[in-house]
């Protein structure tokens, strides 16, 4: 397969996350171990959603969707990173576009998704008695909507700008995955029209969902500080810091990831893409429910049906 008829490189050699032999098998179990507990709890975590009829509400919903882009996206990235550890890993073109089209896709949708969550918690919290309005199924199903419609441009802007580049000889990918800035650099044509479109996608895609977070939370602390109840003002804390906590871990890695200089070191691309690629995705079933009444009741009743069923 040709390249824009162009190209005489077919195929990629990912290098994957370390050339040092004696580090191999450790990571390829850590990794392996990580990939597992980010299966385990984000499938858990949606079986629980649906089969308690108590979690459905906006607030679940979209942790749903949350640990439902988390599951797949994990699975995007994970298995091929794993295959690294254990052998030669090449990849052809086909499927390192392919692999960046959906890596796109769903970082891009957990963007907005935790964007959704923080205007869901805006909306409790400082409307509630307008809630059941405001974050009815018709303008949640619109949101789920908004956030698809979001990640399939995003993707489809990277990948129709990677599709125009040549790639002459060296095939050679120094990370563990089919990401834009190692794929930038092996380009043996321009890449001025790719930086310009991942500065702007990327920073529309941080700095809108970025800002709103930011101005919902700005509003959710102004009210939670005019509750008289100290019981009131820890649950409103308690609802909102886990959101917080994924939203800070997501949005700083990636944009420490995108939004510095195209000469920053290949290491530091690795280090970043790891905490929003595959631990973000592992922490976040545990940052969501550690501290969940609701998840723990709802655990209970799903382990006591299984237990007597």
């Amino acid at each position: 397969m040709t390249i824009g008829n162009a190209s005489s490189v077919k195929e990629f050699i990912l290098l994957g996350l370390t050339q040092q032999p004696q580090l191999q098998l450790p990571l390829f179990f850590l990794f392996l171990g990580i990939y597992v507990v980010s299966m385990v709890g984000n499938l858990g975590l949606i079986v629980l959603i649906v089969l308690n009829p108590h979690l459905h509400t906006p607030m679940y919903y979209f942790l749903f969707n949350l640990s439902l882009t988390d599951l797949c996206y994990s699975s995007v990235i994970t298995p091929r990173m794993l295959v690294g550890f254990v052998k030669q890993n090449i990849i052809s073109h086909a499927e390192c576009m392919t692999q960046l089209f959906f890596f796109c896709f769903f970082v891009i949708d957990e963007c907005y998704i935790l964007t959704a969550m923080a205007y869901d918690r805006y909306a409790a919290i400082c409307k509630p008695l307008l809630y059941q309005v405001t974050m009815s199924h018709q303008v949640c199903l619109l949101m789920t909507v908004g956030v698809c419609v979001m990640g399939l441009v995003g993707a489809i802007a990277h990948i129709v700008c990677m599709l125009r580049l040549t790639f002459c000889d060296d095939n050679i990918i120094n990370h563990y995955m089919c990401d834009i800035p190692p794929l930038l650099r092996l380009s043996c044509t321009s890449t001025s029209i790719n930086e310009l479109v991942v500065f702007i996608v990327v920073g529309v895609n941080v700095i809108v969902p970025t800002l709103t977070i930011f101005i919902s939370y700005t509003l959710i602390l102004s009210n939670i500080l005019n509750i008289h109840s100290a019981e009131g003002r820890s649950k409103a804390f308690s609802t909102c810091g886990s959101h917080v906590i994924a939203v800070s871990l997501f949005f700083g890695a990636a944009a420490f990831m995108y939004l510095k200089p195209s000469s920053a070191s290949v290491d530091e691309d690795k280090l970043s893409t790891i905490f929003y690629t595959i631990v973000g995705p592992m922490l976040n079933p545990f940052i969501y429910s550690i501290r969940n009444k609701d998840v723990h009741i709802a655990l209970r009743k799903t382990l006591k049906k299984s237990i007597f069923t």
